[in-house]
């Protein structure tokens, strides 16, 4: 593929595409499979519904984040962008970290997702070439195969036509859209009904509703994807939260039909929806999806069909829209050169091939993971949402206080609130509930954050204009995550231990086992209970040690780099503030002067003091005659000369042949003494040939100067009319 060096990305994407692929990045495989099963078991459907649009609704403001963001910096990279932007470098680089998990993820899970469609529709037709069972899940080589193959078709074609990409993507939305939405239509006006209960008869309904609703970013991710390329707009930017608006009430409203549809039918044997939803783990086929069991039972294999198709496009829409926003990031950070510039560039077609073909690179062994490990992955994503979008509302809260947008703060702040306080919800699980994550996705979690630390190490000494390392705050704030986290898997892994040995006694004491039994049973259990305990906590022991160790060595280097800043931030100021051919200070340090004493003058807090004003006679003709080397050497003479005559007090170079001396101390006091001398020796100097300098002084005037300039007019007045004198003697002059 050929590639060429563009700016920036073309656009290309309307209305509808940006709408396309806000909706069909942030819905996928979940959202007919997995997401209405697992909202029903926790909130029943009345509670999944009000939970589903409360989150909606917190998700709206999300967007007003996110669009106002877009507006104020319209560049490819979305929240990375925005955080570096407004943050710095650090917050930039931690924002993308956990943006990459989060897509990659989602990436993952539909592309894993393709060997489950073909199990569900198309038997063991893809079930050959066994390889192992890797925690729980039997890998084969034709289903890995199918997964890989479907990746990078779809890498093959964001890189060859984002254009075509994006019209498949409007296409395949619009048809999965239909698609459910017939099949609710058709069996709701075929008598379908929501049975009892409406809610899990094991919880209050108020904590059903805010379970589904903390959890909500998790259905929602992806809806912000167009935010990596709102360069490739065809339309303007100020309509992107209606853009934003319409995918999220449209995402929701789906989520929300297939939940219904999934409790208007369940199989023979079952009293209610929420004993065949209990049970679904037991079940196969169309069986163990309530959503395509309920629309056989109505339609009959039509309505099978239909959600099959609906289905293949939800995942074949992910893929695309996921490889589309990974890109447009890698994109964005190999224009800053966080990553290899190659990342940054354009192919002739306007699409960040490279980048795409990274992203298909970094997920070709996925499927050789197993399933499990991707659901593991996949529940990370639920916290790492709560932070980017918590990042991107404190950014937009941030410059809408800057730029005193009143709205855009409100929104701002509340996306901030909301998301610190489902951070504590998700990361604090037995506060509020029994737990919304696996252990090892915590584990995942800590392990993700503490490898961000050895690669932010590896970007600090890359980095050549010392853009990072500016911030140790985000990183100790990272640090203390790490720890909190590790705590909580620490945690939940005895809780888990311990609950599985209370089980197994439970049932030998049910069995009515022998006296030994129970009691090698109970040792046996509680040995297991020690072992677990002594290993997580030798675990977390070594996360935070690792952490805090490559913390002190980030830290270091980054105070090296910030002392090697200064070192040359002071050499430079110095190199400014001294005239290179007198060694006096130049205009710039005269200047940075006048401003202190004018602020001195202006307080009425100055000390006494007096301004020379010296102008080099001759140096003209010394030029036009000798040369400017000999000119050169003229000017070095009278510096030397004005130096030694005002050895206490600062000496500037102002101009070609005009020196300004601010008398101080001695200097001052003795001001009429050693001006009468200078002047005696200038004149002395007009017969012998050497240098001949014209002089003026004048003293600051408390109550009557308003600035230092005052004082120099006076002084300069009074050099020019010795600079007449000395020409009456027969100096040279440009007069």
């Amino acid at each position: 593929m050929d590639f060429h060096h563009e700016e920036k990305l073309r656009p290309h994407v309307s209305r509808t595409g940006a709408w396309a692929f806000a909706l069909g990045t942030s819905i996928g495989w979940g959202s007919l499979v997995v997401t209405a099963n697992t909202y029903l078991s926790q909130a029943g459907p009345l509670g999944s519904v009000l939970g589903m649009v409360l989150g909606a609704v917190i998700m709206l403001a999300i967007s007003r984040n996110y669009a106002y963001m877009m507006d104020c910096y319209p560049e490819s990279g979305g929240a990375y962008s925005f955080s570096r932007s407004v943050f710095g470098y650090d917050h930039g680089f931690l924002t993308a970290w956990f943006l990459g998990l989060t897509y990659l993820a989602i990436l993952w899970a539909n592309a894993t997702a393709l060997p489950l469609f073909a199990r569900y529709f198309l038997g063991d037709l893809f079930r050959v070439g066994y390889l192992y069972r890797i925690f729980g899940y039997e890998v084969y080589l034709g289903e890995a195969a199918l997964s890989v193959l479907f990746m990078l078709a779809a890498a093959y074609l964001c890189a060859r036509s984002p254009k075509i990409s994006a019209a498949l993507m409007i296409g395949m939305v619009l048809l999965f859209s239909a698609g459910i939405g017939a099949c609710f239509l058709w069996v709701f006006l075929r008598g379908g009904s929501i049975g009892a209960p409406t809610f899990v008869p094991d919880s209050s309904a108020m904590s059903q509703v805010i379970r589904i609703a903390v959890i909500s970013p998790w259905a929602f991710i992806g809806f912000e994807s167009i935010s990596h390329g709102v360069e490739e707009y065809s339309f303007p930017r100020r309509d992107s939260f209606r853009v934003l608006v319409t995918a999220v009430i449209t995402s929701a409203a789906l989520y929300i039909i297939v939940t219904l549809l999934s409790v208007t039918a369940y199989p023979e044997g079952y009293g209610s929806w929420l004993e065949y939803i209990q049970d679904l783990n037991h079940l196969s086929g169309i069986e163990a999806l309530p959503a395509f069991f309920a629309a056989r039972h109505y339609m009959g294999d039509t309505g099978v069909w239909i959600l099959m198709a609906s289905l293949l496009c939800l995942i074949l829409t992910s893929l695309i829209g996921n490889i589309t926003a990974l890109s447009r990031l890698l994109y964005a950070l190999g224009k800053d050169e966080v990553l290899p510039a190659s990342a940054g560039r354009l192919s002739r077609n306007g699409a960040p091939a490279r980048a795409v073909m990274l992203t298909a690179a970094a997920s070709c062994l996925i499927p050789f993971l197993g399933r499990t490990a991707i659901g593991w992955i996949v529940d990370v994503t639920t916290l790492g949402a709560t932070l980017i979008y918590g990042f991107v509302s404190a950014a937009a809260w941030r410059t809408a206080k800057f730029r005193n947008d009143r709205r855009e703060r409100l929104t701002g702040l509340a996306g901030l609130i909301l998301m610190i306080c489902f951070g504590i919800y998700l990361l604090v699980p037995n506060l509020f509930t029994a737990g919304s994550m696996e252990p090892e996705s915590y584990f995942l979690f800590v392990a993700w954050s503490v490898t961000g630390f050895f690669v932010f190490r590896h970007i600090l000494k890359k980095d050549g204009k010392k853009r990072f390392g500016k911030s140790i705050v985000v990183w100790i704030a990272l640090l203390s995550l790490i720890l909190f986290v590790s705590m909580v898997w620490m945690n939940q892994s005895i809780l888990g231990t311990t609950n599985k040995a209370l089980y197994a006694i439970e049932e030998i004491y049910r069995e009515g086992g022998a006296g030994n039994a129970q009691s090698e049973l109970i040792s046996r259990e509680m040995a297991g209970i020690r072992m677990v305990s002594a290993r997580s906590i030798s675990v977390v022991i070594l996360v935070f040690a690792m952490s805090l160790g490559i913390l002190v060595q980030n830290y270091r280097l980054m105070s090296q780099q910030a002392d090697r800043s200064s070192r040359e931030l002071e050499l430079v100021r110095d190199m400014a503030g001294k005239d290179p051919l007198t060694g006096v200070r130049s205009k710039l340090a005269y200047g940075e002067a006048e401003k202190e004493l004018n602020g001195e003058i202006e307080e009425a807090a100055r000390e006494p003091f007096a301004v020379a004003v010296l102008d080099v006679n001759g140096l003209k003709a010394v030029n036009d005659t000798l040369g400017h080397q000999a000119g050169d050497e003229y000017l070095k003479k009278a510096s030397r000369m004005i130096c030694m005559y005002f050895a206490h007090s600062p000496v500037f170079r102002t101009g070609g042949d005009e020196f300004v001396c601010i008398l101080q101390g001695s200097d001052y006091e003795q001001r009429a003494e050693i001006m009468n001398l200078f002047r005696k020796e200038a004149e002395a100097h007009i017969s012998s040939g050497d240098v001949v300098i014209s002089a003026g002084c004048s003293d600051y005037r408390p109550g009557e100067d308003r600035s230092l300039k005052d004082v120099f007019q006076r002084s300069d007045a009074a050099m020019y009319e010795n600079k007449m004198w000395l020409k009456s003697l027969g100096a040279v002059t440009r007069q």
